[in-house]
């Protein structure tokens, strides 16, 4: 194969086929390369795009990394539906095969110990959002909407303050007691930082955003838990991802 050596994941080997269409970055479909019983999934991508400088100047090109970021991801996709993959970073390219095992063998003691923690195991992203309360967006309930004083006028915004507080603290404690519920049926969690709604495009805002390491035959438990909450408290929404790769508990080995 000429051309450098973009990979995905390392995995231990699958029998399950992939899918005859899937294609990954570059419009290229996945390979597998063994090593000491390791499977590295990989692509072969050009050197024009995949070099070092170019690959630099393409990393700050927002629409090629949004295109390589999902071709990236629909083959790590595929290969969580047929076994458990260990994701390596976006764009991670050797110069040859060679390469490619020489990386596997530095690392084959970490890819094994991180492989038999997550085998048989999905991740699930758990995200809680509340969102702006009607109060905000007008005159409290029972007013005219103008204030006939300044002291009303106080007491309006007195009152508002108090509303958002009061919501605050009830989507806390509702996001609180869904990540103990959801830790206690989950091997692993992790907490997130709360994503920023300018970057997410989502309403409300985001007060839990949590994954959690599943066994894949205790999913559907997990996921009817989760259903369960989504009308429990009007104005706190609750949205549920995956199942996707454990990303998010990988360590070091993924990163």
């Amino acid at each position: 194969m000429t051309g450098l050596r973009y990979v995905y994941a390392v995995c231990r080997p699958f029998r399950s086929a992939l899918q005859a269409q899937l294609k990954g970055v570059a419009g290229e479909p996945p390979k597998q390369l063994t090593h000491h019983g390791l499977v590295a999934v990989l692509s072969t991508v050009p050197e024009r795009d995949f070099a070092e400088e170019p690959l630099r100047a393409h990393l700050e090109d927002l629409d090629w990394l949004t295109e390589t970021a999902r071709a990236h991801q629909s083959v790590i996709d595929a290969l969580t539906a047929v076994t458990t993959p260990l994701p390596l970073r976006l764009a991670t390219v050797f110069r040859d095969d060679s390469g490619v095992r020489i990386m596997m063998e530095a690392r084959e003691a970490e890819f094994r110990r991180t492989l038999d923690r997550l085998e048989g195991r999905v991740e699930w992203g758990v995200k809680v959002y509340v969102d702006a309360e009607p109060a905000e967006a007008g005159p409290p309930a029972g007013t005219t909407g103008t204030a006939a004083s300044g002291r009303d006028y106080l007491r309006q915004r007195r009152s508002r303050v108090r509303a958002h507080e009061d919501r605050w603290q009830q989507a806390e404690r509702f996001a609180s007691r869904l990540h103990a519920t959801l830790s206690a049926r989950a091997e692993d969690s992790r907490l997130h930082a709360p994503q920023s709604t300018s970057l997410s495009g989502a309403s409300g805002r985001n007060v839990l955003n949590a994954a959690y390491l599943v066994p894949r035959a205790d999913s559907e438990g997990f996921v009817e838990i989760v259903d369960r909450t989504k009308d429990e408290e009007a104005g706190i929404r609750v949205e549920l991802t995956g199942p996707w790769a454990a990303y998010s508990f990988v360590g070091e080995e993924g990163a």
